[in-house]
């Protein structure tokens, strides 16, 4: 069952090779097909549209060029458009990208955001980084071979041969109707400061070579990419356990010396000591407090475990030796750990998706002692398959590392290092989603977590990415967050080094934009019948209660319902007056309350010493209604916010809820790591990477509202993405050979040395 290397790598370095000419001259390997913009005319074009953003002709290297300034500063969202005023028609191109030529003269890089749109109201969207006081060109494939190829990658390597820079792939539709293009429209968003780039050759181009292996061969026998070179790729084990040896000496500095012994602020003021930790506000400035009595700032790493460190093979097995899932089960398939199939099962493997077992150049035999790295999906949220075979190379090379005769536990090793490293990198505690075997080691503050699964009933709000939303109104969900909440309570075990609990992730609250967006939940709650929806026939109480009589909802709506009996058994609605947007949002509250009611009363009940952390809003999937309804109940509200700081235009509301927050996730990453997607917020390379760290941090310490600041993740993803659902980012401290991003390490150690003096003076 052993994979040896592919024939196929040969023919990969030949063809590289043979393109080497191309290498600094990206119009050279790409034929230009139809040039849309020159910006040679004395006036700016007229289908060119801004928002927040100044553009002006200003001369360029080869004539006229485009000047775009981002008012990014003062706005949360700036960008330029360009709109024709007939839809391009580009169907006559077999396979073709949209580019141009971008300088950026700055000393900062930048990150834009690209969509594009046809008449269907489909949407194509990507983004990428511009370099520092750099010049190239930058495009995006509308059609071709890899747009219809499910690869299982959230961005896949570069097929087209050229040193222009590919957009990467992030969301929505990947094929378009390219007959019928409306928009092309370039962004930022949620940046510190202004930002400027000058633009050139808008135009259709299509590749002279392409890269037909691009996706096979991609991983050596580290999980590392097998094409490039990097400073942080590992050779051979004994390379890993030496450099394994030479960091345990620097780690064994410790902490910074203004700690107390839970990570609080050691030479500030000595508050209240309870035993666990809480909040205050201390001079107009909402923090944390620790057991001791000491002021508390949460700055550290989250996704520290071996859960996500699985990457799917292309093998499965017969379904019916795979045991199945239970209903009781209280951990979502994603967060269980390898999950490996029985002996019994192991005759059946049979590959499922060539495309996917190419990718890799070493796989082990099950029998051989890294074959106990194996494991199984048995549903995946995107990619190719839909369950099957997982490996974890960070595992394996965790086993390779630090497995030896005189400490054959490499995991309580790889363990007891992590922590060594949070401590010396100045961090305070950990993040959200921590392996529970780190829960007693009583070394590191500590935050646990636990997810809301189960067979009750749910709601929707017309956006359900990861999942649909949980009914709270249906009994059976009180009880699946009694038997949830009981658990991380049993693990907790009354562990003081335990901040709060976070419960449930990133769930589709709703949106702003339009009413259908933010009112989603009640949108499509009223349609349903009371009988089948516990929360719509909450809905229909309230809204008797609230009018009374059918004829007097009838006036506020504009409806001409019969009977209470008829809103019971659904209702759609369109053309909303001011009575209705003021009820669906109380509607909204509603439901939103009761969900956070149900979570906070049971946590009380179970671990009443211990903070409530919220449901960590992601900032596209929330609205103020659902935001009041958190602040109500948790003890600190949490928001994953991927920009690149917390900037004013957004952040706002904090103000307004007066609440202790936390940023339960933020990242970035680079494409020089080895890893084909940088993350979602992109930066030019690891030095970059840390500058934007600080900035980042910064940010949010001098924020009175906020009291922590969780990156998000400990470890790069897998480089052909993780088993469920693709993600392939270099967003790690540490590469996937553990191997520590030494910039990034920098960066983290000196913010968090002034870490409380900048937070507190």
């Amino acid at each position: 069952m052993k994979i040896k290397a592919l024939a196929t790598g040969i023919g990969i370095s030949v063809l590289m090779g043979c393109s080497s000419q191309h290498a600094n001259n990206p119009s050279q390997s790409l034929t230009t097909l139809y040039r849309l913009y020159d910006f040679e005319q004395p006036t700016l074009p007229k289908t060119l549209r801004s928002e927040n953003t100044d553009l002006e002709l200003v001369p360029g290297p080869d004539g006229k060029q485009l000047h775009v300034r981002f008012n990014a500063q003062e706005h949360h969202e700036a960008s330029f458009t360009f709109n024709p005023e007939q839809p391009w028609q580009w169907n006559n191109y077999s396979q073709f990208a949209f580019a141009m030529d971008i300088e950026n003269p700055a000393e900062d890089s930048i990150h834009l955001y690209a969509k594009v749109k046809d008449q269907s109201g489909k949407q194509h969207n990507r983004s990428f980084v511009v370099p520092a006081q750099s010049r190239n060109t930058y495009y995006m494939e509308l059609r071709g071979e890899d747009l219809t190829t499910d690869t299982g990658l959230r961005a896949n390597p570069k097929q087209w041969v050229t040193s222009a820079e590919p957009m990467i792939w992030r969301h929505s539709d990947k094929v378009l109707d390219v007959s019928n293009i409306t928009s092309v429209s370039f962004t930022v968003r949620g940046l510190l400061q202004n930002k400027l780039i000058n633009i050139d050759n808008v135009r259709l181009v299509a590749p002279n070579t392409l890269d037909s292996h691009y996706l096979t061969g991609l991983l050596d026998e580290f999980g590392q990419n097998d094409k490039v070179d990097t400073p942080y790729k590992v050779e051979s084990t004994e390379q890993m356990r030496r450099q394994a040896k030479t960091e345990a000496e620097q780690l064994a500095r410790g902490a910074p010396a203004d700690r107390s012994r839970f990570g609080g602020w050691l030479k500030g003021p000595k508050l209240e000591a309870t035993g666990h930790f809480r909040t205050t506000k201390y001079k107009g400035k909402w923090s944390l407090v620790d057991p001791d009595g000491y002021l508390f700032y949460s700055n550290g790493i989250a996704n520290v475990r071996m859960s996500n460190t699985s990457t799917i093979t292309g093998y499965d097995f017969d379904h019916d030796l795979v045991d199945e899932r239970s209903s009781n089960d209280l951990t979502p398939e994603d967060s269980i750990g390898l999950n490996r199939v029985s002996d019994k099962a192991l005759p059946t493997r049979h590959i499922v998706s060539p495309l996917r077992a190419d990718m890799f150049t070493w796989l082990p035999d099950y029998d051989e002692p890294l074959g106990a790295h194996y494991g199984y999906r048995r549903s995946v949220h995107t990619g190719p398959v839909e369950r099957g075979e997982t490996y974890s190379f960070y595992r394996a090379n965790l086993e390779r590392k630090y497995k030896t005769d005189v400490a054959p536990d490499y995991m309580a090793t790889w363990r007891e290092v992590t922590v060594d490293r949070m401590l010396h990198w100045g961090f305070t505690s950990f993040g959200n989603w921590i392996d529970p075997a780190f829960y007693q080691m009583d070394r590191i503050p500590y935050f646990a977590n636990g997810w809301i699964i189960g067979d009750f009933k749910t709601v929707s709000s017309g956006n359900d990415y990861w999942s649909p939303l949980p009914d709270p109104f249906d009994p059976l969900f009180a009880e699946r967050a009694e038997a949830t909440i009981k658990r991380v309570a049993q693990e907790v075990n009354n562990n003081p080094w335990c901040v709060g609990v976070f419960i449930d992730n990133e769930k589709s609250w709703g949106a702003m934009g339009s009413v259908e967006s933010q009112y989603g939940i009640v949108l499509n709650t009223l349609t349903r019948r009371d009988a089948d929806s516990p929360t719509k026939a909450a809905f229909s109480r309230w809204l008797e209660q609230r009018y009374g009589s059918i004829t007097a909802l009838n006036q506020a709506w504009g409806t001409d319902l019969a009977s209470w009996h008829n809103l019971s058994q659904g209702v759609a609605t369109e053309g909303y007056t001011e009575a209705q947007l003021a009820d669906f949002a109380e509607l909204l509250q509603l439901y939103a309350e009761k969900y956070f009611e149900v979570v906070h009363d049971t946590l009380t009940q179970y671990m009443p010493d211990y903070l409530y952390m919220g449901a960590r809003f992601a900032d596209w999937g929330m609205t103020p209604e659902i935001r009041r309804a958190a602040a109500k109940y948790a003890d600190v509200v949490s928001y994953n916010y991927y920009k690149e700081g917390i900037n004013e235009p957004f952040f706002g509301f904090l103000a307004e809820l007066d609440k202790p927050s936390i940023i339960g996730e933020f990242h970035n990453g680079a494409t020089d790591s080895g890893v084909f997607n940088p993350g979602l917020i992109h930066s030019e390379s690891q030095a970059d990477r840390g500058q934007m760290y600080i900035d980042y941090v910064t940010s949010a310490v001098e924020n009175p509202y906020l009291v922590g600041t969780h990156w998000f993740q400990y470890l790069d993803s897998p480089i052909t993405g993780r088993a469920y659902d693709g993600e392939n980012y270099n967003v790690g401290f540490v590469s996937v050979a553990d191997v520590p991003y030494s910039p990034l390490i920098k960066a983290a150690q000196r913010v968090n040395k002034t870490l409380y003096n900048r937070r507190f003076k």
